[in-house]
């Protein structure tokens, strides 16, 4: 939201007060607290008539500052963002001159009877600084709103990313940005997961901790600074020093909650109804069997909404008319080895026999008069499942418990973005206004307690497509509604590499684009878009009105689908071992490249490839010509598919290289040890017996890597030493027939392991 006309005025509707010093502060325990005045005070006389902001600074994490600026004491009727409070050790100074708060390396100084600034400094270096003016009280003339603003400055060749799930440019900088959820697919300004976070180039982020919308100007109103602005007298936002992204989003996660580790079954494929499409037990049972006869691996099936009657969504009941008997279907489905997932979401249709009950009893949103708040959008009459009451919370998850307790293993959590503002009552009293972003934290949250109580820690999972701040604690997310086409392909994987920054672990997307128009996807592109969702953390097919088995498309398209969920489970020694790390530390498995080479400036803009955990790179192709067009930083890049090796000079190197329809850039970076099994028929496996060890151009010295069980602990460990010509391997935990295999330069040699140790000489 802008505010000013330029540089020098403000718009005709605004005025806008800002603090021009610190008149005072103070040490209270760990926390100090500042009083700025709107105008400099040099008599007695500038003390009337005369507003202030009043500043609370504290540290709940160490590295990590918070800022609470207050105007009038208002009441905040919620919902708030969980933070977590470490008690880090924390030093808070008063002189005359200055005032500080230090927290690990990042310290804040704020100069006393002085022009007002907010100074964040590590090592005396300036990382971001709140200078004069930049803060705000603001008010609208025209609608008696205030607003509570805030401009952080941004050095002459930083970047800023994240802010959620943004479908447009990769680096935020000359954006305008608003955090608040909508349904508005994968083409435009709105998004599905907006999260008031985002990260600089320079090693340090900012948390925004208000679940309303807050405005983003990202060097765009003020085109040296990040302005961040939300309605209310009140505005409390967290510096979080790294100086690493990937310490930045630890902290982070540290802040409002750790990221949990899906089951490893989940990374296996899964297989949907897609949306609109007709089938019954029939299909459903064709499309499983036909997966196993051509040899094609699968984890899950996903019955998608019309599992249940139409008109009645969300009555939480099998149609009996399609599945008279659903008990029976689910063992058969089980009895394959395949999990099962059922579509959900927060609403309940008029037609549905929850619709009375939950009326009944007080579990639908209200209006003020104490109406059922109801719409006919997507469902006639729906009413809105009220998560603030705990009761209602319980009755719903009661309902999910029968459907795990009959056999269906997770949920896809639809929706919970339309949640309504206006004319409405939540049954704690929240802040509509703030409530709108946080509904689906508690919407989410709800099923996957519901999960973890009937299937334990370990087996929770959704597939959920909303979310805000702290959501990360309740994976899976996915992309949401593309188009079938390749902008639509390019457009996701910027949405989930911005939203992967913004302190979320695991992200999918619809293989193929969910919306077909008029036609299905081309074979060309469901190939294309197979690769690149089985060399994402989680793989789903779906789509609306086109089955999105790959025999609907050609013989190609099968054997494209089998090589690469092969490629993938036999890759799941090195990628669940990768994601557990990743989910401990607060990182994604799916990275941005200047997360792995942070001193390369070629990188920074780059959001059409990605590491796929530390050690592979992934570059998709977004066209019907096979043409890609990639960046390989300095070093030994080996193909996985092929062995062809790359080499790239110290300043790094662009790729322009035609792939047939069967490959594309899938790289190991040099120095690397990737443990596969390529026998492996589905993603949950003993990932340390009958492995492969794979040693990419190992360098001078030592390198190692642990692996993990399916319950994410480590479990082994394989060393390589190199030292002139010669290579030895010895491992901790690995077991059974273990071949090792070294690719050195373009040769490719290898041994058995025996007695947990393995020698070349090359």
């Amino acid at each position: 939201m802008k505010f000013t006309n330029g540089y020098w005025m403000n718009r005709e509707e605004f005025n806008i007060d800002s603090p021009m010093e610190i008149y005072e502060a103070k040490k209270v325990d760990n926390t100090l607290k500042a009083f700025a005045p709107f105008k400099k005070v040099e008599s007695r006389g500038d003390q009337l008539n005369l507003g202030a902001t009043t500043l609370t600074i504290t540290s709940p994490v160490e590295n990590v500052i918070g800022v609470k600026l207050e105007h009038f004491d208002s009441d905040d009727h919620g919902p708030r963002f969980k933070i977590n409070d470490l008690k880090p050790s924390v030093k808070v100074d008063v002189d005359k001159c200055v005032a500080s708060l230090q927290s690990g390396d990042l310290r804040l100084e704020l100069p006393l009877k002085q022009d007002f600034s907010l100074k964040f400094l590590s090592d005396k270096k300036l990382v971001t600084e709140s200078p004069l003016k930049a803060q705000g009280v603001i008010y609208d003339r025209e609608t008696k709103k205030s607003y509570m603003r805030e401009q952080l400055s941004m050095d002459i060749d930083e970047k800023i990313y994240g802010l959620g799930e943004r479908f447009g440019n990769f680096v935020k900088n000359g954006q305008s940005i608003d955090t608040w959820n909508q349904d508005g697919g994968t083409g435009s300004e709105q998004a599905y997961k907006n999260i008031p976070f985002y990260i600089s180039s320079r090693g340090y982020g900012v948390f925004v901790d208000e679940p309303q919308k807050v405005s983003f100007e990202v060097g765009s109103e003020n085109v040296d600074r990040v302005q961040f602005s939300t309605e209310g007298q009140s505005l409390q936002y967290y510096v979080i020093y790294g100086p690493t992204t990937q310490e930045v989003l630890h902290r982070y996660t540290q802040l409002t909650g750790k990221i949990n580790l899906p089951p490893a079954w989940s990374f296996g494929l899964w297989l949907s109804t897609s949306f609109t499409t007709d089938y019954s037990e029939e299909t459903v049972l064709k499309f499983i069997d036909g997966m196993k006869e051509r040899h094609i691996p699968l984890d899950v099936f996903h019955f998608d909404c019309f599992w249940q009657k139409g008109f009645e969504w969300c009555t939480l009941n099998w149609d009996k008319e399609q599945f008279p008997d659903p008990e029976g279907l689910l063992r058969k489905i089980h009895d394959r080895g395949i999990k099962v997932c059922v579509w959900l979401n927060p609403y309940i249709a008029q037609k549905s026999l929850l619709f009375k009950e939950a009326k009944d009893k007080g579990y639908l949103i209200k209006r003020q008069n104490g109406d059922v708040w109801q719409w006919d959008l997507w469902q006639a009459g729906n009413g809105f499942v009220d998560f603030t009451n705990p009761d209602a919370k319980k009755w719903y998850q009661d309902k999910l418990k029968d459907l795990l307790k009959m056999g269906v293993d997770c949920f896809k959590t639809d929706f919970g973005e339309r949640i309504p503002v206006d004319d409405v009552k939540f049954f704690d009293g929240s802040n509509p206004q703030q409530e709108h972003n946080y509904y689906t934290l508690q919407y989410n949250q709800a099923v996957y307690e519901a999960i973890e109580e009937i299937k334990g820690k370990e087996e929770a999972v959704v597939f959920a497509r909303s979310a805000t701040t702290g959501s990360q604690s309740y994976p899976v997310h996915w992309g949401g509604d593309c188009l079938s086409n390749y902008s639509s392909m390019r457009d996701t994987l910027r949405g989930g590499l911005s939203f992967l920054l913004s302190g979320f672990g695991f992200w999918s997307h619809d293989i193929g684009g969910f919306e077909d128009g008029d036609d299905r996807p081309t074979a060309d592109l469901y190939k294309r878009w197979t690769q690149f969702g089985l060399l994402s953390s989680h793989s789903r097919y779906h789509g609306s009105n086109v089955y999105r088995v790959p025999w609907n498309f050609d013989e190609e398209a099968v054997k494209n689908t089998k090589r690469y969920v092969d490629l993938k489970l036999s890759l799941m020694p090195y990628l669940y071992t990768q994601a557990s790390h990743s989910a401990h530390f607060g990182n994604p498995l799916m990275r941005p490249m200047f997360m792995e080479f942070a001193d390369d400036p070629n990188v920074y803009d780059n959001g059409t490839q990605y590491m796929f955990g530390s050690q592979i790179l992934v570059a998709p192709i977004f066209n019907d010509q096979g043409k890609a067009h990639f960046y390989l930083p300095g070093g030994t890049w080996t193909s996985i598919l092929d062995n062809q090796v790359y080499q790239a000079p110290e300043s790094g190197k662009w790729v322009n290289q035609k792939f047939d329809k069967l490959s594309l850039p899938v790289l190991v970076r040099e120095n690397s040890i990737i443990v596969r099994n390529e026998k492996a028929a589905h993603a949950s496996y003993n990932y340390t017996k009958d492995v492969d060890i794979h040693l990419y151009q190992l360098q001078e010295g030592i390198v190692s890597t642990k692996v993990v069980d399916i319950h994410g602990q480590d479990v082994a460990q394989i060393i390589a030493k190199r030292k002139g010509d010669k290579i030895s391997v010895e491992t901790k935990g690995i077991t059974g027939d273990i071949n090792v295999y070294l690719h050195d330069s373009e040769l490719i040699e290898s041994a058995k392991l025996i007695n947990n140790k393995a020698e070349f000489v090359v």
